[in-house]
């Protein structure tokens, strides 16, 4: 059985259709993978580099801790919101230095190159939650598109 020219060219335009769906499949995925890879390791390092471990502090002796405070009660809870605190700050700096809104990505990059670490199978969606939820309190920070945010003016 043959095809009508009609039949062929609906069918060729279906398949046209088809492929230009997978060549934007595919490159969202490379860009993606790319992306990944680049957020993987610092921008100095070379690419099979190890990523950063955060510094380790040193123990503080029994005898100058307060006795009210359990090691894991209020002085983690404190250490974490100055961790905390010194990531806003970093990324604070970064787009001050930078002088233009960025990604959140961008940002973590600079954030990784300086040492900074954050918890999570996905730090740029942590920092990106961070930085969101700042920008709607009214802080320093503005949210200017999908990840994208600027100094407050």
């Amino acid at each position: 059985m043959f095809l009508s020219e009609a039949e062929t060219e609906a069918r060729l335009d279906d398949l046209r259709r088809q492929r230009a769906a997978l060549d934007r499949a595919i490159a969202e995925h490379e860009l993606y993978l790319d992306l990944g890879r680049r957020l993987a390791r610092p921008a100095a390092e070379p690419a099979r580099a190890q990523p950063v471990s955060p510094p380790v502090a040193e123990p503080v002796p029994a005898s100058t801790q307060p006795q009210t405070e359990s090691p894991t009660g209020a002085t983690a809870r404190q250490e974490s919101r100055k961790e905390g605190r010194r990531l806003m700050e970093a990324a604070e700096e970064i787009l001050a230095e930078a002088g233009r809104p960025m990604h959140a990505a961008e940002i973590w990059e600079r954030l990784a190159a300086r040492g900074l670490t954050l918890p999570g199978h996905d730090p740029v969606a942590a920092l990106n939650t961070r930085l969101w939820k700042r920008a709607q309190a009214g802080t320093v920070f503005r949210r200017l598109g999908d990840a994208v945010y600027g100094l407050a003016s």
